[in-house]
């Protein structure tokens, strides 16, 4: 079986207002919408470019699918890569997102910061640094263990 392409595809709890959202904070494209009579989106693409793309929804409590908000919280986290992640940051927290974690270079070789969209998605945004080998980045992993207070690592 070949696996050709992985969408995320979130739901949230205002999907008109999250478009407007992401099309601002990360400068993309809508591509189409599919909306109910009553108004309820049921299916809109995002272009984040070069081939990604961002599927969202609103709530849909009849078929059990719901948003970040109605279930308290998500488990997932959608990583980005870009230019400048200080800037992308700044401009979604002064959008209305949640400042989680304010941009820092990483053990891993790259500058992030993470913020909880106004929808209830966690974002974890960054630009690269340095190079860092697998064996490296683990056995700098592994110092954070051995200081006093490491092991807390608050990205992903």
């Amino acid at each position: 079986m070949a696996i050709h392409e992985l969408f995320p595809y979130l739901c949230v709890d205002n999907a008109a207002a999250a478009v407007d959202f992401y099309c601002h904070v990360f400068e993309v494209k809508e591509i189409f919408r599919l909306t109910e009579p009553s108004g309820r989106i049921g299916h809109v693409e995002l272009d984040f470019h070069n081939g990604a793309i961002l599927m969202i929804s609103d709530e849909f409590a009849e078929f059990n699918i719901r948003s970040p908000k109605a279930l308290g919280g998500s488990a997932v986290t959608l990583h980005l890569h870009v230019d400048d992640a200080d800037a992308l940051v700044a401009r979604a927290v002064a959008a209305g997102a949640t400042l989680d974690m304010a941009p820092q270079d990483q053990f891993y070789g790259e500058r992030s910061g993470v913020f909880r969209d106004p929808f209830g998605h966690r974002w974890n945004v960054g630009h690269s640094i340095e190079k860092v080998t697998p064996e490296e980045m683990q056995r700098r992993y592994t110092a954070m263990f051995d200081t006093p207070g490491g092991g807390s690592c608050s990205s992903n």
